[in-house]
């Protein structure tokens, strides 16, 4: 699934959102591409449940 994050813009960043979407799945698979402010994650955990914690962690989700 893909998210588009306005509020990503670098590498410090790009952690944070990493960080906050393996706090709901460990084992995802995050690459963030902060120029572009689009994350591609694979997971078995739902939207919502990532949605929420990047919210959570001040990278809300376009």
């Amino acid at each position: 699934m893909q998210f588009h994050i306005e509020t990503m813009t670098c590498g410090g960043c790009a952690r944070g959102v990493t960080k906050a979407i393996q706090s709901v799945d460990p084992a995802a698979e995050v690459q963030a591409d902060p120029p572009a402010r689009l994350v591609e994650v694979k997971t078995n955990a739902p939207r919502e449940a990532l949605a929420a914690a990047l919210t959570a962690a001040g990278f809300a989700p376009a």
